[in-house]
């Protein structure tokens, strides 16, 4: 047990390039934050008092641009969780790059799971409303990180009610090329928000989907029956 001190290393990374305005950052840190304080989210969090969730949070838009929101946090109670809502809350917008730089947000995420704790699952959880524009592109990176970093993806597709043709495709198309080009791992996967109204409740299901409930013998080394 001394050697798995956390059963999942998650790191949240947010979009805030410049197709993101200040309504809509506000939708998504406070969504996040809800996202978090979910008493079901809160059951699967808490679920192995002994082996925490690691989570960090950081934002990101053009090359170069990333800010770290939240180091590395054990969750092993409700107040850690209150605790990291509130940071979110109360935190206020920055400079960043007006472009978007998915390979580089996906590279800066690999570095930081080298100064994780020691958990057995990396998971990236990267959000985004658009495809790369600045920097490396996603698929070029994949081999430069870690072996076992599982990528999944929050899309935040147009909210275009009663729209038609290439406009009505426009998620559709999103979650297309982030299920070719940054999804990394067998069970990675995309969660759909439709408008940043909706990131909440899908940030709710993504995180579900995330923090698996394993039993504490999915941790510990195999014995051997009598004779073997």
């Amino acid at each position: 047990m001394a050697q798995t001190p956390c059963r999942l290393a998650l790191q949240l990374g947010l979009d805030v390039s410049d197709s993101v305005d200040s309504r809509e950052y506000r939708l998504q840190l406070d969504g996040l934050a809800t996202a978090l304080l979910d008493s079901e989210v809160t059951l699967a969090l808490l679920a192995i008092p002994d082996l925490p969730v690691a989570l960090s949070i950081f934002e990101w838009s053009g090359q170069g641009a990333r800010r770290l929101l939240l180091d590395w946090k054990l969750i092993r109670n409700e107040t850690d969780i209150f605790e990291v809502a509130d940071q979110l809350k109360r935190t206020s917008r920055g400079d960043m790059s007006v472009s978007t730089g998915l390979g580089n947000a996906m590279l800066y995420s690999a570095k930081r799971f080298s100064t994780a704790p020691a958990c057995p699952r990396q998971v990236l959880d990267i959000s985004g409303d658009g495809k790369n524009n600045d920097g490396p592109r996603p698929q070029d990176v994949h081999a430069s990180l870690p072996e076992h970093m599982l990528v999944n993806a929050l899309v935040i597709g147009p909210n275009l009610n009663g729209a038609v043709g290439a406009r009505a495709r426009e998620t559709e198309d999103l979650v297309a090329y982030f299920r070719a080009y940054v999804l990394r791992g067998p069970e990675a996967f995309v969660e759909v928000a439709i408008g940043y109204e909706d990131y909440s409740d899908a940030m709710r299901r993504k995180l579900l989907k995330e923090i698996q409930v394993l039993t504490l013998s999915d941790f510990l080394p195999a014995t051997r029956g009598p004779g073997e």
